[in-house]
């Protein structure tokens, strides 16, 4: 079989055979390039210490030092000509270098294998991200704590099951956010702490026989320490599986707000009115006004979710320690953190822009017999009757009511006695929303001085 026939098996895409072949499925610098900083900082480091170790020449070192800066600013300037055949950006680097220095680049990779270098350039790489989801997190939770502040007292309907269930405040609902998000800032504050060790130094898989000081490297890339065994600082991914992991829960978050922020934004609702910077218009219906960026968010986590399965799925059967099937950890993961990055800044900017509808949140939270829990309530504490017959009596009322074709509040006294007789005009005082809000004092409770409280705490947190 010609080289030409095989082509034609394995599909028109490639120009020549089998080489063109290996050549495009091996090579990873169309996407690894996007850790170039990462990687020369590495490079940077490792001359740094080979010089101090007295393993190369302050000289070469020297050299290596700007003529990786030099690299770096062709790079950042956009004239850098990446190499398919080069396969990667370590590669790619060091082969620019012996171009701008000559002999002293081939120093550079004394002490160290492309294992170990790609492990160090990913976990760098991972980590700004995990910083920047930092930054991402506590603005967002910042604008919620600006919304709550604000809404501390206005009211609007619990649900369950999509229900309405209970009165709460707008600021109480706001805070529910602020804490799931506040969860996956420790997720990343953790993660963040847990990955942070230096596999430089561990070379192809044993470490090198040549005098170099991990910890010199660790600490001058802002490592708390070096990986303790070269095996496993090679071939370890947990760190970005835990990165995705903590993408996905925080997606999830992302995904459930966004959820509400659709539905809260139709006409049905009127709840919140999303600002124009995050909306679009139909093509053919002039009226509409669509919350597309609350439901692109909605849709990232499908891809952060693949993306953390997918990775799950590269490194479930491999053995100790490097394979080439880790090549595939990279790609997913910078489209998981693309994905994470913009839903986050998308969504603080939603929240800060958004205006919540006081008038019909309070006219919602009124109605669906929101109150009847508190009659319940008032049944037992002032009554002294079991809540299970309070219960009872409650849903008598209820039925009662929306026989009638009207609300709790709006029964009389009479109607009320022929239920239980002993049920008094005070009760009256339990059936209005905002006494039902304030009533509900209990720690976390959705009162406006619980509200603040958690606002407050909130505030000195972040």
């Amino acid at each position: 079989m010609t080289d030409q026939s095989s082509n034609q098996m394995w599909g028109g895409r490639f120009a020549a055979g089998p080489d063109a072949i290996m050549e495009a499925i091996n090579a990873s610098i169309g996407f690894d390039q996007r850790m170039a900083a990462q990687d020369i900082a590495g490079s940077r480091a490792h001359a740094a210490m080979l010089a101090a170790t007295g393993v190369i020449t302050d000289n070469d070192a020297q050299a290596i030092r700007e003529g990786l800066l030099t690299v770096l600013s062709e790079i950042e300037r956009g004239e850098f000509q990446f190499s398919t055949a080069l396969e990667d950006i370590h590669m790619n680097v060091e082969a620019r270098l012996k171009e701008i220095i000559g002999e002293p680049a081939g120093r550079l990779h004394t002490g160290r294998s492309r294992n170990d270098q790609v492990a160090t350039d990913f976990r760098l790489w991972v980590r700004d991200q995990l910083d920047a989801a930092e930054t991402g997190l506590l603005a967002l939770i910042r604008a919620l704590l600006a919304q709550a502040e604000a809404g501390a007292d206005w009211v609007m309907p619990g649900f369950t099951h999509m229900q309405t269930a209970q009165p709460v405040t707008w600021g109480h609902h706001m805070l529910a956010y602020v804490e799931m998000f506040g969860r996956d800032l420790s997720r990343v504050r953790d993660a963040r702490a847990r990955m942070n060790e230096s596999p430089l130094g561990a070379a192809a898989l044993a470490g090198t026989s040549f005098p170099i000081d991990r910890h010199m490297t660790a600490e001058a890339l802002g490592f708390d320490r070096p990986a303790a065994n070269s095996l496993d600082a090679v071939s370890d991914r947990d760190f970005a599986l835990e990165f995705l992991s903590t993408a996905s829960i925080s997606a999830m978050h992302l995904s459930r707000f966004a959820e509400e922020l659709v539905i809260w934004s139709s006409a049905q609702f009127r709840f919140v009115a999303l600002s124009d910077r995050f909306s679009t218009g139909s093509s053919i219906m002039p009226q509409k006004k669509n919350p597309d960026a609350a439901e692109l968010i909605r849709a990232k986590v499908g891809r952060i979710y693949g993306a953390n399965t997918g990775l799950m799925m590269v490194m479930k059967g491999l053995p100790l320690t490097y394979s080439k099937d880790m090549q595939e950890d990279k790609e997913q993961v910078f489209d998981a953190a693309d994905s994470w990055m913009l839903a986050l800044a998308a969504m603080e900017g939603m929240v800060g822009d958004m205006t919540a509808n006081r008038e019909s949140l309070a006219a919602a939270a009124g109605s669906g017999f929101s109150t009847a829990t508190d009659l319940a309530d008032w049944l037992v504490r002032v009554l002294g009757l079991p809540f299970r017959d309070a219960h009872h009596i409650t849903g008598s009322l209820v039925a009662m009511a929306e026989g009638k074709g009207c609300d709790l509040p709006d029964l009389s006294l009479d109607e009320m006695q022929s239920v239980h007789a002993d049920i008094a005009n005070d009760v009256y005082s339990v059936l209005g929303v905002d006494n039902s809000v304030h009533s509900r004092q209990s720690y976390g409770g959705t009162a406006p001085d619980q509200v603040r409280a958690q606002v407050k705490r909130w505030k000195a947190l972040v």
